[in-house]
């Protein structure tokens, strides 16, 4: 079984920098949509398209067959999902749910297990790539969850992402995205550090680039938040607020696994230093700025 248009209706409550783009992807591939957020004004354009605007979360649960999700915090996940009013207690028998926020993966445990009471089901289906990938439709989606689920949404989740893969049981997309986050904490320092060498080295930061985008040390963030960094765009894609947060969750997992992580802890102090100078809103390249006017 899989859900096409016209089945069902669809419901994404969050539209931030991301979840704007992913919920329009989801209304232009056909979709019958419902959404809600806390900010009225950032659903107009979608609302504008055909969307239809419901005044509070269970209210959209009620009205919906699935009903995806990205939120800010673990702390609103849990709220959303598990509160009185949330859509666990709302949502009509059979929906699917789908927290796309980086959140805890206990919590997304707990989710699974209170959907699974109330005949719902329940993943934790995060994302990587950024404000880019959300907006050009390619994010890398880490799922957690039943695998037959997993298929049952997949002609949703390949309008807002390329890579789709099932990782395991509920908590599983949330682990995988915390290996994520880690690999990108380190790799954001080794980023910024060598973009700092290089306009110390009185090289052209643009041409040193050029040359070692291509190479053993080529990654996402080398390719697509350098340029920023060099452009001195220090924009959201993903707010440094954001990514402490989901250092703290990483930090906290690995201390109960007793892994180390020195390098994720290096990155999460140098960010929380950004933060206490102001630079909480701005996005994770801004860490160019501990080694340049801090």
């Amino acid at each position: 079984m899989v859900i096409s248009p016209g089945q069902a209706s669809v419901g994404f409550i969050g539209l931030g920098v991301m979840g704007h783009s992913m919920a329009g992807h989801i209304l232009a591939g056909g979709y019958d949509l419902h959404v809600y957020t806390r900010t009225a004004s950032k659903a107009e354009e979608l609302t504008g398209r055909g969307a239809v605007w419901q005044e509070t979360p269970a209210k959209l649960a009620q009205a919906c067959d699935i009903i995806l999700t990205m939120v800010g915090y673990p702390q609103d996940v849990e709220e959303l999902y598990l509160g009185e009013d949330g859509l666990i207690a709302n949502a009509r028998h059979g929906a699917y749910l789908l927290d796309m926020t980086t959140s805890s993966p206990a919590l997304a445990r707990r989710i699974g297990e209170a959907a699974d009471k109330r005949g719902l089901h329940a993943l934790d289906a995060p994302v990587s790539g950024g404000d880019i990938g959300a907006r050009e439709g390619r994010l890398s989606i880490m799922i957690g969850g039943e695998a037959e689920d997993v298929e049952v949404l997949r002609p949703i989740l390949s309008l807002m992402g390329r890579q789709i893969v099932h990782q395991g049981p509920a908590g599983a997309g949330q682990h995988t995205k915390m290996c994520n986050q880690i690999a990108i904490a380190s790799n954001m320092m080794g980023v910024c550090e060598a973009m700092a060498y290089a306009e110390s080295a009185g090289l052209d930061p643009q041409t040193v680039l050029k040359s070692i985008e291509s190479g053993a040390a080529g990654s996402w963030s080398l390719s697509n938040l350098a340029p920023r960094i060099i452009a001195g765009d220090l924009a959201p894609g993903f707010y440094i607020k954001h990514f402490i947060k989901d250092m703290g969750i990483a930090l906290e997992s690995a201390k109960e696994m007793n892994v180390s992580t020195p390098g994720l802890s290096l990155a999460e102090a140098l960010y929380r230093q950004l933060a206490e100078k102001g630079y909480q809103d701005q996005g994770t390249q801004a860490l160019i700025r501990y080694y340049s006017s801090m």
